[in-house]
């Protein structure tokens, strides 16, 4: 795909991103508008993976739509083709089901995965990794918190080999997490 194209695509599902989460929030203090989130995964998947496929950095954009949103797959299709719907329902959460399954679905799915999938899960890890470390949600206890990153270094274990580059980036992170929980757990 041409440059000019591939940029019209991003900013494509941008649009379309920024359009579905306009109303949400992220749980931190700030309560920041939640449209950062998907934006830094899309980031994180071009700056550290080194990616530059339309149908991954699409997906990372697009990939809390249906999951948070009224988007539909149907819906998604239409607007950005099979395979980015493929990519964005791989990493949806069903969530009619509880929180504890969702979060072994999420371990046990993690290793049949794509490699677009895969791509888009580790930088999506490392997102929250960075958002649970540095402003994490209001009510997260310290506890919580380390309980988390423990969780997505399972989730990241079974998406190795997708992205050596994205994968040492989430280990690099992962450590400072620990370390600064670490730090505040010291000073309770």
């Amino acid at each position: 795909m041409n440059e000019p194209n591939t940029a019209a695509a991003i900013l494509k599902a941008l649009h379309f991103a920024a359009n579905k989460h306009r109303d949400q929030r992220r749980k931190d203090v700030e309560a920041s508008p939640y449209i950062n989130h998907p934006i830094e995964v899309a980031e994180l998947l071009a700056r550290e993976g080194g990616v530059t496929d339309p149908v991954t950095l699409q997906a990372g954009i697009l990939h809390d739509t249906i999951e948070d949103t009224d988007t539909t797959p149907e819906e998604l299709e239409r607007a950005f083709g099979a395979d980015v719907r493929r990519v964005v329902e791989e990493v949806t959460d069903d969530k009619s089901l509880a929180k504890a399954d969702r979060k072994r679905l999420q371990i046990e799915h993690a290793p049949h995965l794509s490699d677009h999938a895969r791509q888009v899960k580790i930088a999506d890890k490392i997102s929250n990794v960075v958002g649970v470390t540095v402003a994490p949600p209001a009510d997260w206890s310290l506890q919580r918190r380390q309980e988390y990153l423990d969780w997505t270094e399972q989730v990241v274990a079974g998406c190795r080999c997708a992205n050596p580059a994205l994968e040492k980036f989430y280990d690099q992170i992962l450590n400072e997490g620990h370390r600064v929980l670490a730090e505040e757990s010291a000073e309770e």
